[in-house]
């Protein structure tokens, strides 16, 4: 029986979350006494995942994969399944991950958990611990049956290297279609991705206009992150929904994650949560967020923040 971890990518280049699952996957192999095999999509460098212990990688190029459907990547990841006798399948955390996951136990009458943050604490019968109620909490789940899909919370598990010897296979698979057509995509370029990101500054209405993003743009910068929005930040158009990061929008889950200006609504605080190290800057001492963070900065941003940039770029 085998591990298999579903190796992201992107533009034809493996995402940071790969090297997450390929760890995990390899730690999870090495407790089941099995091998790690990894599959990616049209991916020009899944080589890299010998550096992670992949036993196995396959590669398969095909258009019909080109886009992401849930249907279409379900049905090629069933068909490796299929040849390879896999116990375990290892997603990420990613939206795609999730509709993925969700799809692919429905055709394979599989059993699928989502948001786990540790290797199992039992094999027989498989426990996993997983985050709950907007990572407020834990739970041991136990999975009952054959096949088991579980996906890796981001950032839960530690990048490890494992030097491995992997063959890579070419693989051929029968063509899925689907009536679900990607139309426009619009990527940012250039910058990180909060997705990908380590570390995340995001700002709310404390910056009291659009025109003041300059120092979070800096700042970000300075630190190698990503920039990131509250919802009414959003809303009022000072930045594209695409960084709107809380409940309702994307979820955080940086090992640093710096608050400027956001008073700490539950929705946002309930996105932000599953991140190691929060940090608020706020002028109002009694800004809910100061309860929630690991560390607090009451004063006024348009103070701290020239103030932090200078130190940092003095480091």
């Amino acid at each position: 029986m085998s591990v298999l971890v579903y190796s992201e990518s992107e533009n034809g280049k493996l995402k940071k979350s790969s090297f997450e699952t390929a760890s995990y996957g390899k730690a999870l192999a090495e407790k089941l006494g099995s091998k790690l095999i990894c599959v990616s999509f049209n991916c020009s460098d899944s080589e890299l995942l010998n550096k992670y212990g992949a036993d196995k990688i396959i590669h398969v190029e095909s258009s019909s994969l080109k886009e992401f459907t849930a249907k279409t990547y379900s049905y090629a990841l069933s068909q490796v399944i299929e040849n390879e006798d896999v116990s375990v399948v290892i997603l990420s955390s990613s939206a795609d991950a999730k509709y993925l996951g969700a799809y692919l136990a429905g055709i394979t009458d599989s059993s699928y958990l989502s948001n786990v943050v540790e290797l199992p604490e039992s094999l027989n019968p498989f426990i996993v611990r997983r985050s709950c109620f907007t990572n407020k909490a834990f739970s041991s789940t136990e999975i009952n049956g054959g096949l088991k899909i579980i996906s890796i919370s981001s950032n839960s598990y530690v990048v490890k290297e494992n030097n491995g010897d992997g063959i890579i296979e070419n693989l051929d698979l029968n063509e899925v279609s689907t009536t679900f057509k990607v139309s426009n995509v619009e990527k940012q370029s250039g910058k990180v991705t909060i997705a990908d990101a380590d570390i995340v500054v995001s700002a709310g209405r404390g910056l009291k206009g659009p025109e003041n993003w300059h120092m979070i743009e800096e700042l970000a910068d300075v630190l190698g992150a990503a920039t990131a929005c509250s919802k009414p930040v959003s809303d009022m158009g000072w930045r594209p929904h695409s960084e709107h990061v809380g409940q309702t929008g994307k979820p955080v889950a940086s090992n640093l994650y710096i608050a400027i200006g956001i008073s700490g609504a539950i929705q946002h605080l309930a996105g932000i949560n599953s991140s190691k190290v929060k940090v608020v800057i706020n002028n109002d001492p009694e800004a809910p967020f100061f309860k929630a963070a690991d560390y607090g900065v009451v004063g006024d941003a348009f103070d701290v923040i020239p103030e932090l940039i200078n130190k940092l770029k003095a480091r």
